[in-house]
């Protein structure tokens, strides 16, 4: 697979997508509630609908595990790729009026993330990055490459707007002492750090492979990484696509943060989000 032109085929989309998100916009929309009580609006199923339109044009044959879908009970059969979709990322945010959600569309290839788009339907942005070879920004003039910086001191943190945890407070006072930390909703943390604008950004509460896969492909791109508990790179196509928990960083190792982990046994409710 030509991952370059794929990357150029889906920034199309995910700009498509944001556009249907913003007609329901324009004309309202009601907020329902999926079976985890998380929520649900008609953008994130029209949105939906455009990415997985484009994906059967571009890349035929390539399973598509999208949150709607899946919430409907349709996961397609698939082996070690496959595309993770998550039409409408910070669904709370969007709702309450903010402009910190995203349209998120990745590539998985043997377990990694490696090519993905992120893409703020508010503000325009778009990011784009392919695992080990560039990332970059478009703001609607061009795109420019963007990479991650060496690590600064002090830290510049940033954190989920919706999920932060006392656990994720008490890892932060470890591995970022006396710093505080910037409440972010959606991937777009992810693009933050690939911007080289944070160096840390820890989600130690599940998540959906969804919520994280396109942001992690940008931030690869941009050099960055992002480890699991096991301080090992962060894997996908898990049971249930769940994380339990990781943490990413401009490059450099962090602190381990198994132990500070909820306990959590992979059962229960999917979580709504990063």
């Amino acid at each position: 697979m030509d991952h370059e032109r794929l990357l150029d085929d889906i920034a199309v989309a995910a700009r498509e997508a944001g556009a249907a998100i913003l007609e329901v916009v324009a004309r309202g929309f009601d907020v329902e509630q999926k079976g985890d009580l998380s929520p649900v609006t008609e953008a994130d199923r029209a949105a939906e609908l455009v990415i997985l339109a484009a994906l059967a044009r571009v890349a035929p044959g390539v399973p598509v595990i999208a949150e709607e879908e899946v919430a409907a009970g349709r996961i397609p059969d698939h082996d070690g790729t496959f595309f993770l979709v998550d039409p409408l990322d910070g669904t709370k945010e969007f709702v309450r009026g903010g402009d910190d959600y995203t349209v998120n569309i990745a590539l998985v290839a043997d377990g990694s993330p490696v090519v993905g788009t992120v893409f703020a339907p508010a503000t325009g942005r778009l990011h784009g990055g392919i695992a080990g070879q560039y990332a970059w920004l478009d703001e609607g003039e061009g795109r420019e490459l963007i990479t991650c910086r060496d690590c600064a001191n002090p830290i510049i943190v940033v954190a989920s707007k919706s999920h932060f945890t006392q656990n994720t407070s008490d890892y932060l006072a470890q591995a970022a002492p006396g710093c505080g930390y910037e409440a972010v909703g959606s991937s777009l943390k992810f693009c933050i750090v690939a911007e080289g604008r944070a160096d840390l950004y820890p989600r130690l509460s599940p998540t959906s492979e969804w919520d994280t896969a396109a942001g992690h492909a940008v931030l690869l791109g941009a050099g960055g990484r992002v480890v699991g508990p096991d301080g090992q790179p962060l894997r996908y196509g898990k049971p249930a696509f769940l994380n339990r928990a990781f943490v990413a960083t401009g490059g450099w190792d962090a602190p381990e943060c198994h132990s500070f982990l909820e306990d959590f046994a992979g059962g229960g409710d999917l979580p709504e989000g990063v």
